[in-house]
């Protein structure tokens, strides 16, 4: 279903490594939420991304990667979509993955709009994996880079040791908890706490 006056332009990016014997019919199976929201019946016919200038959803068969850099009109039920899809990508996955989703505000003219008013931008991340370990590992990673990043402005790289620790510990528990209550089942795809507000980022950060 074509969105027209959709309020937002939501961008999908992200490389997800597939295992070996993943084909494409697997893959536009774990991405039937995708291209359906899309409007399109099929994964090839909804692959291409609203700008021209973005790959859209891609697989690289040599290299078994899924490969997503795609813009599609839309509303907050995306949110769900996604999910529902990061579900699909859990059974293909070889390894934990990021995939950064970000809702930029249609309506929202920087150059008409009251000094005080802010765009209803929006920005979460989804990780996809085969099993929930995977993606812990692909979360701490995350984390570990975004807090030695922020931390390299007041100390040395080499000072910081203790706090990739620290970080370690608390995926080592929050994992050990997750075994200990018997909760892993299937893997879900999730993300993280998502915001409002602030300067108005450009809509290509990748």
């Amino acid at each position: 279903m074509t969105r027209y006056n959709a309020p937002f332009e939501i961008h999908v990016h992200g490389d997800v490594p597939l295992r070996e014997d993943v084909g494409y019919e697997q893959i536009q199976e774990a991405l039937r939420p995708l291209w359906q929201y899309a409007g399109g019946r099929s994964l090839a016919a909804a692959a291409e991304s609203s700008y021209e200038d973005e790959p859209g959803i891609r697989f690289d068969a040599p290299a078994h990667m899924l490969q997503i850099c795609w813009t599609v009109s839309g509303d907050e039920d995306f949110r769900q979509v996604m999910e529902e899809a990061c579900m699909g990508l859990n059974d293909i996955a070889a390894a934990g993955a990021p995939l950064e989703v970000s809702f930029y505000d249609t309506e929202f003219d920087e150059d008409e709009a009251p000094e005080d008013a802010e765009a209803r931008d929006d920005f979460m991340m989804c990780f996809v994996g085969p099993t929930p370990a995977a993606i812990m590992q692909v979360q701490r990673d995350l984390l570990v880079e975004d807090v030695v990043h922020l931390m390299e402005r007041h100390f040395d790289a080499s000072e910081l040791g203790d706090v990739v620790a620290a970080v370690d510990r608390l995926f080592t528990q929050r994992f050990d908890d997750l075994v200990n209550s018997m909760q892993i089942g299937r893997p879900r795809g999730g993300h993280g706490p998502s915001g409002h507000g602030g300067p108005r980022k450009p809509r290509h950060l990748h």
